[in-house]
């Protein structure tokens, strides 16, 4: 999938919601462990509810590799389901990979070869041998974490050097000599708030990854303000606000729900970006 065609998904579904399939077993419905895979039987009705409001999925590979091999099996299913049922669907293995480069080329082969994902997320700290060997497949993505929603971000990515440039500032800068804006993403978590203007002074027309609205409180409407460009350049994800919304046996329609009121508020700043 190239930027211009998830663009014209997001102008066309009016989102752009990424919703985060970080699928924990002892979260779902009960009545799921009744079924012969229950992982990707909740994904599948969380998907047919919700995909009508989003323009990516996002599954977490932790949670399927923690159950072994049924679980690998589970993500397998599921994101073969999304690209079969939902192919204008953008699909993200968040699995924040990044080593040395044999290393990296392995990685890169089961996200885009093997799971056929259309993005993997990956960590920069090794750099750009670790990094490239994801970038070698055509209209693949590689959303690199740059500054990230959690508490533990403070201890090195604002770190500045000598001449006052903060770490997140140097991967921002390095990784564009790797990759255009139509193969690299970054990572920028929601509850930075004004951050993403700094951001934006470094990568103006990438896309970015946004975690953290929802259940990490990070506002949308400040994420829209200060980093959202002129065409879109955000996919705003939501984990569990959205797939645990509700634990009976109406949570598919109350995930849908959940996704619906966010997508609806997402379409009042793209209407008014489009007009």
């Amino acid at each position: 999938m190239t930027k211009q065609e998830l663009f014209n998904n997001i102008k066309k579904k009016k989102s752009f919601l990424c919703i985060g399939l970080d699928t924990d077993i002892k979260k779902i419905p009960v009545h799921f462990l009744e079924e012969e895979d229950p992982i990707y039987a909740f994904n599948v009705k969380i998907i047919d509810a919700t995909a009508k409001y989003c323009v990516a999925y996002k599954p977490n590979a932790a949670f399927y590799e923690s159950m072994g091999i049924k679980g690998v099996i589970a993500l397998e299913k599921t994101i073969e389901y999304i690209r079969t049922k939902y192919p204008d669907q953008f699909i993200i293995l968040d699995a924040k990979r990044g080593d040395i480069g044999n290393t990296s080329e392995m990685y890169a082969a089961s996200a885009f070869e093997h799971l056929k994902a259309n993005a993997v997320t990956v960590a920069p700290y090794m750099g750009e041998d670790s990094v490239t060997p994801f970038l070698k497949y055509p209209n693949k993505w590689v959303i690199l974490l740059a500054l990230t929603s959690n508490k533990g971000s403070n201890d090195f990515q604002l770190t500045a050097d000598a001449n006052g440039e903060r770490l997140f500032e140097k991967v921002l800068k390095k990784s564009q000599e790797w990759a255009t804006d139509e193969q690299l993403m970054f990572v920028v978590g929601a509850t930075q708030g004004e951050m993403f203007a700094d951001i934006r002074k470094y990568a103006p027309s990438h896309f970015l990854l946004v975690p953290g609205v929802g259940a990490q409180g990070g506002s949308l409407e400040e994420v829209v303000k200060y980093g959202m460009n002129d065409q879109c350049g955000l996919l705003v994800n939501s984990s569990r606000a959205i797939i645990y919304a509700d634990d009976s046996l109406d949570f598919a329609f109350a995930a849908a729900e959940e996704a619906k009121k966010v997508q609806q508020e997402m379409a009042v700043y793209l209407n008014r970006l489009i007009d």
